[in-house]
């Protein structure tokens, strides 16, 4: 068998029952969910999709929303930007395109925030069309079970999407599926550490395996931490004005980070983001 033809008949049972992948999700509601779960886990975007949707269910309810309710639903999601690029989307879907999220990736990719990953994605998703999805879990697949690496090393994003596009069935429903499941593989099986090689459905045509399994030795991503870094500032100083329900003195700020140098920073770094305001008064606040 394919590799297509496998992951096809394997990941309908094995697929984790994510609220995204259902068959009543609208393509606007997987949009929502690839903003939410960019460098986000899984379990942390789940009651915050589920949420969101029942409160903003299309574009134009996501449009009307203030700025300060959006990042207050956005919660503790992490990179909060993205919320209001998300917010400008619906916007412009709501303005633009009828409401309805587009479906063709040219017109994805126009919108604010939006890549060619997350378009792709909701053109497979969202629509059920043929375009290879790639992420850092497929390129992993990828590279072990074609290529016999350990890994896929840094992105090459022609090639990485042509060795995907070789991959896929010809049909469209087919090809989206199997878009889906060589994400899942590479979420939940052939996993960056601990491969689950005797679960893996590729498991008896991975040339990886049949190479002994070599170690990656290429470049790797650095990996970043979050103690004490500006995001974590930046975070502190949102949940302080995430929890008050009028604007706050600058001491409120002050006392949540004792790096006045680094609070500082963040701060100004949030007031260019549009992500806080500074009133006339001195006080500050999410943007209106």
């Amino acid at each position: 068998m394919s590799t297509a033809a496998v992951v096809l008949d394997w990941y309908p049972a094995a697929a984790r029952d994510l609220p995204w992948r259902r068959p009543d999700t609208t393509p606007w509601g997987v949009l929502v969910s690839e903003f939410m779960l960019q460098q986000t886990p899984v379990a942390r975007v789940e009651p915050v999709w589920t949420e969101w949707l029942a409160r903003w269910p299309a574009p134009s309810d996501l449009a009307t929303a203030s700025r300060a309710d959006v990042l207050r639903a956005w919660g503790k999601l992490g990179y909060p930007r993205r919320a209001l690029r998300l917010h400008e989307a619906a916007g412009v879907i709501a303005t633009r395109h009828g409401d309805a999220v587009p479906a063709d990736v040219d017109a994805l990719e126009a919108l604010p925030g939006v890549g060619s990953y997350t378009a792709r994605a909701v053109a497979a998703f969202g629509y059920g069309r043929r375009c290879p999805v790639v992420d850092t879990n497929v390129r992993r697949v990828v590279a072990r079970a074609v290529h016999g690496r350990g890994d896929a090393g840094p992105a090459r994003t022609t090639a990485d999407l042509a060795d995907v596009d070789a991959l896929l069935p010809p049909d469209a429903h087919s090809a989206a599926v199997v878009s889906a499941g060589l994400m899942e593989l590479g979420a939940v099986i052939c996993t960056a550490r601990g491969p689950r090689c005797g679960a893996c459905p590729l498991h008896e045509t991975c040339a990886w395996r049949a190479a002994g399994r070599p170690e990656y030795t290429g470049p790797r991503r650095p990996v970043q931490g979050f103690a004490g870094t500006d995001r974590q500032v930046r975070g502190r100083l949102l949940d302080v004005l995430r929890g008050a329900d009028e604007p706050v003195e600058r001491a409120a700020l002050d006392a949540a980070w004792s790096d006045a140098a680094q609070r500082d920073r963040c701060l100004d770094s949030l007031l260019v983001d549009g992500l806080a305001e500074q009133h006339d008064d001195g006080r500050f606040a999410l943007p209106a």
